[in-house]
């Protein structure tokens, strides 16, 4: 039987969470997203997870994109919240907090048994 990777479940769990808080604070590109997410402890982030993850958030109108061309380079898509991203981000964000205090009721329960 092997182990559960919780870092990764609770990392995948968290993931649109996340994008969608740093989407609240300004828009970015992808590449900033994963680093700003990087040195705040979502160290396994790559590519391939979070542009899929984008594209499912603007699938839902949670996220929006506009392209911003730079003479220095390629055109980027410039990622912001959308009304209904600010409410996801709440309803998601009261739902975490629900979940971690059932966590922490069961842990001290749990404690507090013989």
């Amino acid at each position: 039987m092997s182990e559960i990777d919780f870092d990764q479940e609770l990392t995948r769990a968290a993931l649109p969470q996340a994008v969608l808080a740093v989407l609240s604070h300004s828009e970015s590109h992808g590449y900033a997203i994963a680093e700003f997410l990087r040195q705040h402890g979502f160290t396994r982030i790559k590519g391939g997870t979070l542009y899929p993850l984008l594209k499912r958030l603007e699938d839902q109108r949670f996220v929006e994109h506009t392209w911003h061309h730079d003479q220095a380079g390629p055109g980027r898509k410039q990622f912001r919240l959308t009304e209904q991203g600010h409410q996801e981000l709440e309803r998601s964000a009261t739902a975490w907090r629900r979940m971690s205090q059932a966590l922490t009721d069961i842990q001290t329960t749990r404690q507090e048994r013989p």
